[in-house]
């Protein structure tokens, strides 16, 4: 499947936050806003030391990324059958932990919420997980386990 670009009048806002998980290290990267590259920014700057404080992790930032890619995909998954979102709404939390050998991601959990005008909750439900198939960040994460709740709000 292949994407086409929104212009900015319709792409509807998209909201990512980066949930904090249970499993160590733990830890809040920086909320997403619909311009990601400024929470991007402040995270690699916070990761690398340049910014006093406590800093982020290679894997809030790879939260960051896949919730944004997903509602990316997402939104122009369902613009693209006719059903342009007013919301979109995606959490993204990795599983970090030790493993034989090391560390690894073990999974990632998707949740998105959307409001799609004029469509039933299993039509978004399909293209939501079509579109966790198709995007590049789940593409590049293949050897993770992703899983996706979505909830249609009306």
């Amino acid at each position: 499947m292949r994407y086409g670009h929104l212009q900015d009048l319709e792409a509807p806002a998209i909201e990512v936050h980066i949930v904090q998980s249970a499993e160590p290290p733990g830890g809040m990267g920086e909320a997403g806003t619909s311009a990601i590259a400024p929470a991007v920014t402040n995270a690699i700057f916070a990761a690398t030391g340049f910014e006093d404080g406590p800093g982020t992790n290679p894997e809030e930032l790879i939260a960051a990324a896949h919730a944004a890619c997903f509602s990316m995909a997402l939104s122009a998954a369902l613009s693209q059958k006719g059903h342009a979102p007013t919301r979109i709404h995606t959490k993204a939390a990795v599983h970090f932990g030790p493993v034989t050998g090391g560390f690894a991601i073990s999974r990632i959990e998707l949740e998105t919420e959307g409001q799609v005008p004029g469509i039933d909750a299993a039509t978004f439900e399909q293209v939501a997980q079509a579109a966790k198939v198709e995007c590049p960040v789940s593409k590049a994460l293949a050897a993770v386990e992703v899983s996706l709740e979505a909830k249609l709000q009306k």
